[in-house]
């Protein structure tokens, strides 16, 4: 069975597509995702600096994995990845940030996730890809879903500040915030 917790060894890395180049200076565009507490949260209306973790989809546990999923570079590790934003989650907080993770995974689906996972934050569903398409974010097609490639977004006011594309290994994703906006 596998373990969605621990990564494996021998993930293969993302390359730089260049599929992220066009974000930073963007807006935040005016569209509305339900989250995981069941709100309706517009983004365009976010304030202050805002973290938002894209990831492709988080497994469950007992549920098989899309096939040859840890050979897809950049796929696996949505559950370290998140876990790694809870576990740092008073620091963003010193830092002033929100954080936000987003995925095409249904809110409900999300749901289980964040009470599993115990996460502080809410948890963002792009479902019908709305948020996808308007900033052109980069996707890949597993098992028929539309899936988001792994990045990061750090926003001030609404506008995308700074983009981590690709981001690996996930589990370090958080310490790369950290340090950025530390610095900012």
């Amino acid at each position: 069975m596998t373990v969605l917790s621990e990564l494996p060894t021998d993930l293969p890395i993302p390359k730089d597509d260049g599929f992220c180049n066009h974000l930073v200076g963007m807006t935040l565009p005016d569209i509305s995702l339900l989250s995981t507490q069941n709100e309706e949260i517009n983004v365009s209306t976010l304030t202050g600096l805002t973290v938002i973790y894209i990831y492709p989809m988080t497994g469950r546990p007992g549920i098989t994995l899309p096939n040859g999923w840890d050979q897809i570079p950049g796929a696996r590790g949505c559950t370290p990845q998140a876990c790694s934003f809870r576990d740092h989650s008073n620091e963003l907080k010193k830092l002033n940030s929100t954080v936000y993770g987003l995925s095409t995974q249904s809110a409900e689906y999300q749901s289980e996730v964040a009470q599993r996972l115990h996460l502080p934050f809410s948890l963002l569903s792009d479902e019908k890809l709305k948020f996808t398409k308007a900033l052109s974010l980069p996707t890949m097609n597993v098992d028929g879903s539309t899936l988001i490639k792994r990045l990061t977004l750090i926003c001030e006011d609404r506008v995308i500040k700074h983009v981590f594309y690709p981001v690996f290994p996930p589990d370090k994703n958080v310490e790369q915030v950290i340090a950025w906006l530390q610095k900012y």
